[in-house]
């Protein structure tokens, strides 16, 4: 899988004055749009389509500098329909406008072309099983929050706190299935997966009960899942698990995720500093 994305990365290269076609960048992976969105925003740590923008406005900053071409040209030759749209996007990433840029010769961001390699850390073992499940619901409260990539997401944080510990209670009462116990549940993420962007966020069980009132329910289709688990020191081995399965075991295993929900159990150490986890993901086998 990681030569097929550095294949990916080729591609792009030679066409960053061109629309991108992310099904043809998917063909070119030999995966699905989905799992290609996916498993590039989880090894580059920002939406395909963010570095894209970077990448082509990287390209753009040095035209800018050179002087050889008006920057409408530069502009159009980067997908951009107005000078107006350009100067935006140039200022986001270089933080000062092309035409400033230009006059003063102003230095400017660069975003490096990205390859893919796995290196092996030998940091906590990973261990996995892979379950055909049939069709269940996730019930439990549920918020609208948005996505962010690196630290802390206060607003779950804040959402969950807000649980009165009588609803927690009688959640745990419904578990009647695995993943047992009160998870945290990730479904309607946006195809880029842009920090900011939002999602639906339920802390809730799964389970084949009626939902109380109040609580919100989640229909899950059947499917196959792949069912990780890790242990070790909190949060790291929480965060290394999610990075490990999309560096180590996605690019070496004849599947790829698929859309649906993402569950996490997490189990805290009563003094908070150990954590044991089981992340379910949606997958289904490579073709081919």
């Amino acid at each position: 899988m990681l030569d097929r994305l550095n294949q990916v990365m080729d591609h792009i290269e030679r066409r960053l004055d061109q629309p991108l076609d992310v099904a043809e960048l998917a063909r070119t992976a030999l995966t699905s749009e989905y799992h290609l969105r996916r498993m590039f925003s989880a090894l580059a740590g920002m939406p395909l389509s963010e570095y894209v923008r970077r990448r082509r406005l990287t390209l753009a900053g040095a035209e800018v500098l050179a002087g050889r071409d008006t920057l409408l040209e530069i502009a159009v030759r980067y997908g951009y329909g107005s000078g107006e749209a350009f100067a935006r996007a140039f200022r986001a990433v270089h933080g000062v406008g092309p035409g400033e840029a230009r006059r003063t010769g102003a230095a400017l961001s660069s975003q490096p072309r990205m390859s893919f390699r796995l290196t092996v850390e030998g940091s906590n073992s990973m261990r996995y099983r892979v379950v055909d499940k049939p069709a269940f619901t996730v019930v439990g409260p549920k918020a609208r929050v948005p996505l962010v990539h690196l630290g802390p997401n206060q607003a779950i944080i804040d959402f969950v706190r807000g649980i009165a510990p009588e609803a927690k209670e009688r959640l745990e009462q419904l578990s009647d299935q695995e993943p047992q116990g009160v998870v945290a549940v990730c479904d309607d993420l946006d195809p880029s997966r842009a920090e900011g962007t939002e999602l639906d966020y339920y802390h809730g069980v799964v389970t084949s009960a009626p939902a109380p009132a109040g609580m919100a329910t989640l229909p899950v289709p059947a499917g196959t899942w792949a069912v990780f688990t890790a242990s070790g020191p909190a949060p790291q081995a929480i965060q290394y698990l999610w990075r490990d399965v999309y560096a180590e075991w996605f690019p070496s295993n004849p599947y790829r995720g698929r859309p649906g929900p993402e569950i996490l159990r997490t189990r805290l150490s009563a003094d908070g500093t150990h954590a044991d986890a089981e992340l379910w993901l949606p997958v289904e086998r490579e073709q081919g």
